[in-house]
């Protein structure tokens, strides 16, 4: 073979992993748009933790404006209602009424459970993106619940700001929901799976309504969120996700 041939292979090869990665990013990206809204989301959603002797309900409201701002209000059980967390940009806080406090939340705090469940502050709150913070691979194809789906890898770029060490996703085909996600530590071991279910039309497009997060370690353990209702792309002003907010949005 000439040299002409190999040179050419070798750029025929490297094209083709530039595009792979390409669509790879293209299709976490449409199927994180999918659920956060292009511009804007306001949704109200269920969440029962399961523990082996116990469960608890939580009910609270959630808005989103791209990927910088996020205000999430708990409105059930007693307890806990009124209480808020804000996201603005890299900045994050919590406002509990019960004891008139606004505490800034650290880094640290990412990985911890929220509300006691099992999924994560920084799931909840979106510090870290899937589409920014990480690059991306498809490295397969497979059957979820009856959707073909590519299964995507996402591994966390050097300086990236992320809880996990390596991400797997099947995202659908058609209708790119991301019907399964597996989280992997800093030495690949399986922390959690999370599974979509449900599918149906919500705020004018097909998107899972319930989701369950299962840690892998821990039996009986998982949390289950069904999404109550859903409205994507209503304006929300910047000034609404403040600290003055928290204290009073209902």
């Amino acid at each position: 073979m000439c040299v002409k041939t190999i040179i050419t292979s070798i750029l025929i090869l490297l094209a083709g992993i530039s595009t792979s990665a390409q669509d790879a990013r293209e299709i976490i990206k449409m199927s994180d748009e999918k659920m956060q809204g292009e511009k804007t989301s306001q949704s109200t959603m269920t969440m029962t933790i399961v523990r082996p002797t116990w469960e608890r309900v939580i009910t609270f409201k959630n808005w989103t404006m791209g990927r910088d701002y996020s205000l999430v209000l708990i409105t059930a059980p007693a307890r806990d209602k009124g209480q808020t967390f804000l996201k603005r940009e890299n900045e994050m806080w919590n406002w509990n009424p019960t004891i008139n406090r606004l505490i800034k939340l650290p880094p640290s705090m990412m990985s911890q459970g929220w509300m006691g469940s099992d999924f994560s502050n920084d799931d909840l709150l979106k510090e870290s993106s899937i589409v920014v913070d990480y690059t991306h691979s498809i490295i397969g194809e497979d059957e979820i619940d009856g959707w073909d789906c590519y299964k995507i890898e996402l591994i966390p770029l050097e300086d990236a700001a992320v809880v996990w060490g390596r991400v797997l996703k099947w995202i659908s085909k058609e209708e790119h929901l991301q019907m399964k996600s597996e989280y992997y530590d800093e030495d690949d071991y399986l922390i959690k799976t999370e599974l979509a279910y449900d599918i149906k039309t919500m705020g004018g497009r097909v998107i899972p309504s319930k989701f369950e997060l299962i840690p892998e370690e821990e039996d009986g353990h998982k949390t289950v969120v069904v999404m109550d209702e859903i409205i994507f792309n209503n304006p929300i002003p910047e000034s609404f996700f403040s600290q003055q907010n928290m204290k009073k949005v209902r």
